[in-house]
């Protein structure tokens, strides 16, 4: 039988304080939640591998470091209203209800939605309010949000999401061109963002969020 505790602090050990994450309570967070709630039951042995993990059709829960690095890019505060962006089974959107002051996680499998608001509510994470709807529409309703996290690749941010988000502001997503991607940190300033590269980092696009299509004539 796993022992997920010990797994829990390997996890932050092994991979997040090597990758130069230091600030204390992302990594008290990391090793408060236990991440083996918010991943199917037949997948709860490989929760704290150091890889992305399948949790539904395209969909994956982020590895550990390329998570654990987001945050620390952000740092949200303890004041943070944050827009968590397709959390599937809710891990990051309880990581970061002990970061900051609320979360509004929106994800739009309503099985995934189901389960993030079931394992949320297990773990306490009482500060989060799970809203089944599109992804790339955010929740307008409760914005606007000091910060936007999303959890997939992106190969545009949809200008909907931008528009929910307070000037000085942040979102951090990962931009995926084919095999290769990079994490960035948007800085809004009304209805434009300043984008900046902050490690490497590749994910599955979700829904929504891909590049318009140009047709030549």
């Amino acid at each position: 039988m796993t022992d997920f505790a010990a797994a829990r602090t390997a996890m932050v050990d092994c991979q997040i304080r090597p990758s130069d994450v230091t600030l204390y309570p992302i990594i008290a967070a990391m090793l408060d939640v236990p991440r083996e709630k918010f991943v199917p039951v037949d997948m709860r042995d490989v929760a704290y591998v150091g890889e992305h993990v399948p949790v539904g059709e395209n969909r994956v829960l982020l590895d550990p470091r390329v998570f654990a690095k987001m945050l620390d890019a952000v740092n949200p505060g303890p004041d943070a209203l944050v827009l968590d962006i397709a959390p599937g089974c809710g891990y990051s959107s309880a990581v970061l209800a002990r970061l900051a002051a609320a979360v509004v996680a929106v994800e739009e499998d309503a099985d995934l939605a189901r389960f993030a608001t079931a394992a949320l509510a297990e773990t306490g994470a009482d500060t989060v309010i799970v809203e089944n709807a599109p992804n790339a529409g955010g929740a307008p309703e409760h914005g606007p949000f000091d910060l936007v996290l999303i959890n997939g690749g992106v190969e545009q941010v949809p200008q909907a999401i931008v528009e929910q988000v307070k000037p000085g502001g942040h979102i951090i997503a990962i931009f995926v061109e084919g095999p290769f991607g990079q994490c960035r940190v948007g800085t809004c300033t009304g209805a434009s963002v300043a984008w900046r590269n902050v490690f490497d980092a590749t994910a599955p696009v979700l829904l929504g969020f891909e590049k318009e299509q140009e047709f030549a004539f």
